[in-house]
C-alpha cells in the first residue's frame, strides 16, 4: 500500500524537529558541509547504506566537501510521507559522526 502523503501543516509541524531541513519542490532538502571530500565520501556511504535498509532511496549528491539530498515517496506521486521524514531523521544522527555541519 502506497505511503500517505502529508499535509503542508504537518511537514511545516515535523521540520521543526529537523533542522536544517527545508520542503521545497515537494521535496525535503539538506546540504551537509564537511571537513573534507573523503569525510563527505564517508558520509555519502552511511547514508547509502540507511537508505538500503529502510529500501527509501533519495537523490543525492557529493561535493567536494558538501553532501545534498533531496527525497520525497515516488509512491505517493512524488509527495512527502512518512518515510522521507524517517530517512531524513537516520541521516540527521548519523552526520555528525562524520564532521557534517
Amino acid at each position: 500500500m502506497p505511503a500517505a502523503p502529508l499535509t503542508p501543516s504537518e511537514i511545516s509541524g515535523r521540520l521543526e524537529k529537523l533542522a536544517g531541513w527545508t520542503y521545497e519542490d515537494d521535496r525535503l532538502a539538506r546540504t551537509y558541509r564537511l571537513p573534507s571530500h573523503v569525510a563527505a565520501a564517508a558520509l555519502t556511504m552511511h547514508v547509502a547504506s540507511i537508505q538500503q535498509e529502510l529500501n527509501h532511496h533519495s537523490d543525492m549528491t557529493l561535493g567536494y566537501s558538501t553532501v545534498s539530498l533531496t527525497v520525497h515517496s515516488h509512491d505517493a506521486g512524488g509527495k512527502v510521507t512518512d518515510k522521507d521524514f524517517a530517512l531524513a531523521a537516520r541521516v540527521e544522527a548519523v552526520a555528525p559522526a562524520h564532521g557534517a555541519e
